[in-house]
């Protein structure tokens, strides 16, 4: 089995998903001070794996979403990781 990254909270219209595109799953350091949200700032991995490891770990937030919802930075406190 593998692991699923969850928003505990999603939007109304469905579950959302760790958003994936060309360089990885995005994922944000919130101790890199008022700009650690942007995109320049960014940490990007190419397994759910190392996603799960840098939000229980270092308490990184991940971007989501799903189709026709544009992606969101969700905090480490706002997911569930279900092993």
């Amino acid at each position: 089995m593998g692991i699923k990254i969850v928003r505990a909270n999603p939007r109304p219209g469905g579950d959302e998903e760790p958003w994936l595109d060309e360089r990885g799953y995005q994922l944000a350091d919130p101790k890199r001070g008022k700009e650690w949200h942007h995109v320049k700032n960014a940490v990007f991995v190419h397994t759910l794996e190392e996603a799960a490891d840098l939000i229980e770990r270092k308490r990184f937030a991940i971007r989501m979403g799903r189709k026709g919802l544009r992606p969101s930075l969700i905090q480490s406190s706002s997911l569930r990781i279900i092993r």
